[in-house]
């Protein structure tokens, strides 16, 4: 697949300074695109990506980032919404600050960074929207209830706009990884070595195993599979890596 649809855009990460968001802001500016980086920490590291530091939860501070990246890089033609945050614990100990935290940056985050976007997209006729959910936005698992509820409403964003984007030239569609190569991993793990007294390996083992597929997914998967989305023109995608 040619990646000329995707040279010379404008392309925003959100949560692009490591993991997923890195291997996604590299994969994007390989296929040609002015990768801008928006994230809570963003030194310039020489890596030839625009930074701007920015909480997805503050509305003026992701409007101030979005507008200097705008005027390093141009108008905004993609925005991959890959910002987010993961805890875990039983419902009764999930407390309204947990809640509160997730929510913000997993949902709210996103409504914020595609409302500043989406305007250049409209009135380009052209734009590529890929909101980064999880797995557990289309299923449940037990300890993460506020997790869980977050990346639902991902899920429920991407369709409700993607079917009032319908014509306008601009696509939204997600991302659904199982358990990725990323610090939410390693959060994971020491979760379960924390109440199982299970080794590194056997809890990596039992991570795995609620994938599709029985494997940890790469972030160079979901880069790529960001990538096809924005060439490949298709709407309301909803694509659960690992595939089998």
């Amino acid at each position: 697949m040619s990646d000329e649809i995707v040279r010379g855009k404008h392309a925003i990460v959100t949560g692009g300074g490591r993991g997923i968001g890195l291997a996604v802001a590299r994969a994007l500016k390989g296929a040609g695109a002015r990768v801008s980086i928006v994230s809570r920490n963003a030194p310039d590291s020489g890596d030839g990506f625009f930074r701007a530091a920015a909480d997805v939860t503050d509305e003026a501070a992701v409007l101030d980032a979005f507008a200097q990246c705008r005027s390093a890089n141009g108008a905004i033609a993609i925005l991959v919404n890959n910002s987010g945050i993961a805890e875990s614990a039983p419902f009764k100990r999930t407390d309204k600050a947990m809640w509160d935290r997730i929510i913000a940056t997993n949902l709210t985050g996103t409504y914020l960074c595609t409302h500043a976007a989406i305007g250049d997209m409209l009135d380009a006729q052209w734009g590529r929207i890929v909101n980064i959910a999880s797995i557990a936005g289309l299923f449940g698992a037990a300890y993460i209830t506020a997790y869980t509820a977050s990346k639902h409403g991902v899920m429920g964003f991407t369709r409700a706009l993607a079917a009032e984007l319908g014509g306008t030239g601009v696509t939204v569609n997600a991302i659904c990884p199982g358990y990725t190569e990323s610090d939410m991993m390693s959060y994971a793990i020491q979760n379960i070595m924390k109440r199982t007294g299970m080794a590194p390996e056997a809890a990596r083992e039992e991570l795995a195993k609620t994938n599709p597929g029985g494997r940890i997914v790469t972030p160079d998967e979901v880069a790529a599979a960001v990538v096809a989305l924005c060439e490949n023109g298709q709407t309301a995608q909803e694509l659960v890596l690992p595939t089998l």
